[in-house]
């Protein structure tokens, strides 16, 4: 048989989920959609806890990785690129924030593949340079609409809108189609692009659905949930 490669998943702070009761211990979950897609996929998922007040510890556990996948989830704080709140910021997760941004660092100075979705898109961009809206019906007039959340009543697998992909790009490689529909569930996006980032997809409206590194270095980071239609 031969070996899966280990592909290590971030985490988030339980009691970062908007519904949490307070009181439960401090700890460190993730939603099995994740990790139940790397293993269909191939590989051996592992959780990467937020080792922030660890950072050997947390080196160490990111070392025993092959790759690297950042999931979904809360806001990414705004401070991470310089700027201030918006009255429209969700929650945030200050310990996964720090955890995720030194990862993808890692990761790319180390050349070790990266698949970055939705929130972990962002991340990856953040973690660059780059920037993003806070919220896009606020600040981007003329954006579709991009948050067809759950909680308000649309399915997780709602194709919302489609997608062009790059010409040239590895992600159009990867899908042998020059467009495709996907879900979107989210009201943050891309503002400045990272440097060292190449777009691999847009949106209707232009915003950026999808990045790459440039050159070959397998870094991928896509705005929708591929992982919905993998169970």
């Amino acid at each position: 048989m031969s070996k899966r490669p280990i592909i290590g998943v971030t985490t988030q702070t339980l009691q970062a989920i908007d519904g949490i009761p307070t009181g439960l211990p401090q700890s460190d979950v993730m939603n099995q959609r994740y990790y139940i897609a790397v293993a269909l996929a191939g590989g051996a998922p592992v959780l990467i806890p937020l080792l922030d007040d660890e950072p050997e510890a947390l080196r160490g556990a990111y070392e025993a990785c092959d790759g690297i996948l950042i999931p979904g989830g809360v806001d990414v704080d705004p401070r991470n690129f310089n700027e201030d709140p918006h009255p429209k910021l969700g929650r945030t997760d200050g310990a996964r924030d720090r955890v995720e941004l030194q990862i993808a660092r890692w990761a790319v100075e180390d050349r070790k593949p990266l698949f970055g979705l939705c929130r972990g898109l962002q991340v990856i961009n953040v973690a660059l340079g780059g920037s993003l809206w806070q919220d896009l019906e606020e600040q981007v007039p003329d954006a579709i609409k991009h948050d067809y959340f759950p909680n308000f009543g649309y399915d997780r697998d709602h194709l919302a809108h489609e997608v062009t992909l790059a010409r040239g790009s590895r992600l159009r490689h990867l899908m042998e189609k020059d467009s495709i529909l996907v879900n979107s569930m989210h009201h943050q996006g891309i503002k400045t692009l990272a440097p060292g980032l190449a777009t691999s997809a847009v949106a209707p409206d232009g915003l950026i659905e999808a990045v790459e590194m440039e050159g070959d270095q397998f870094v991928i980071g896509v705005q929708w949930h591929p992982e919905v239609f993998e169970m």
